[in-house]
């Protein structure tokens, strides 16, 4: 691991303001460069923000992955849990049957959006990533697996939307494609994996898969077009912060809403990375130092992946650009204990389009 200052700047995949207006292909993995600075500028898709971006503070690697590859996420932990997609908008509803073979019929509601969902409806993931709760807008949105069959009951899938391919105006982003359909799925247990059973809305038959728990990662991620499982995190040991689109519970004034954010920053909170913010008010980025650290700091990102989330920028609006804010750094404890302190300089390219961020860290000895 390189104990030096580094510069990191990313092609950024998802992220927006409070932007309902929410992918590419991936490139390869992009090992930093061997100098004292090294600057990063993978293609993720700019306005568009087509990947999730995965990085590795330690390795200094970026991982990006297509955001509508996979549909849902199996817990590998000790739980039966189940996530879907929340960087594509899904959402889903559990239906008081567990005949898969009935006819189904999509249902508006049953999405993200504003006004029109409050969370406690619980068709979303709650988006603090635990994945425990007993629903109403806490815990996954899929109920865990019983081991009894019958207690697993079908659920009616929004499959959400493909990713935009329009160029919207500088400084904004275009994230929603076209819808990408409904299915109707149920989730069994099979041994210590899973079992996930699938169709069309009308179809009285079905496709079934198993799929094995993969202890060195935190889930087993599956595509239903496919019905394969497909590679989308690194291993839970190999990353820290992830740069993607995201479904946020978002308080309008009337209680929280499911809402879409762009530009938004998650971290490894299931792997063991830690983090919190320090504002410049209290301690310059230049003077922090190990020393400076607070263990009960890290205490809030232990139980909520959304630490930095979309606090490190301003999302802009109809006669402002969006911007960084520059009062405030992060502090990161990655997942074997080393510890950084981290700034955004940029979330546009020089031509002020967005999906384009700049991230400089170093490690704190």
């Amino acid at each position: 691991m390189k104990k030096q200052f580094l510069f990191l700047s990313f092609a950024l995949l998802t992220l927006a303001s409070c932007s309902n207006d929410e992918e590419t292909n991936p490139v390869a993995n992009t090992p930093a460069a061997a100098s004292n600075v090294a600057i990063k500028q993978p293609t993720v898709g700019g306005a568009n923000q087509p990947n999730q971006v995965f990085l590795d503070l330690s390795s200094e690697t970026l991982t990006p992955v297509n955001r509508s590859s996979w549909d849902f996420g199996f817990s590998s932990g000790s739980d039966f849990r189940v996530v879907i997609n929340g960087s594509i908008k899904m959402a889903v509803k559990q239906l008081a049957t567990s005949d898969i073979t009935l006819t189904q019929t999509s249902d508006a509601s049953v999405s993200v959006g504003a006004g029109t969902n409050p969370a406690s409806k619980g068709y979303c993931d709650n988006p603090t990533g635990v994945l425990t709760g007993a629903s109403a807008g806490f815990g996954t949105a899929i109920a865990e697996v019983s081991v009894n069959d019958a207690d697993n009951k079908v659920y009616l899938v929004n499959l959400g939307f493909a990713v935009s391919t329009t160029t919207p105006n500088v400084g904004s982003v275009s994230i929603d494609g076209d819808s990408r359909g409904w299915k109707k799925v149920r989730f069994l247990r099979n041994g210590n994996g899973y079992k996930i059973q699938y169709a069309n809305l009308d179809s009285a038959t079905y496709t079934e898969k198993t799929i094995a728990k993969d202890t060195d990662f935190n889930f087993t991620f599956f595509n239903l077009n496919s019905g394969t499982t497909v590679a989308v995190e690194p291993q839970k040991a190999k990353w820290d912060v992830c740069f993607t689109i995201f479904t946020n519970y978002f308080n309008m004034g009337a209680g929280e809403v499911t809402y879409g954010f762009s530009d938004f920053i998650t971290t490894n909170m299931k792997g063991g990375t830690k983090a919190y913010q320090v504002l410049t008010s209290e301690f310059t980025y230049d003077a922090f130092t190990k020393a400076k650290i607070v263990e009960a700091n890290f205490t809030t990102s232990a139980t909520d992946q959304r630490i930095i989330g979309s606090n490190w920028r301003i999302g802009g609006g109809p006669s402002t650009l969006p911007s960084v804010k520059t009062d405030r750094f992060y502090v990161v404890k990655d997942v074997t204990g080393n510890y950084y302190k981290i700034k955004f300089l940029a979330m546009t390219n020089d031509a002020g389009v967005r999906g384009n961020p700049t991230i400089q860290y170093t490690i704190l000895n």
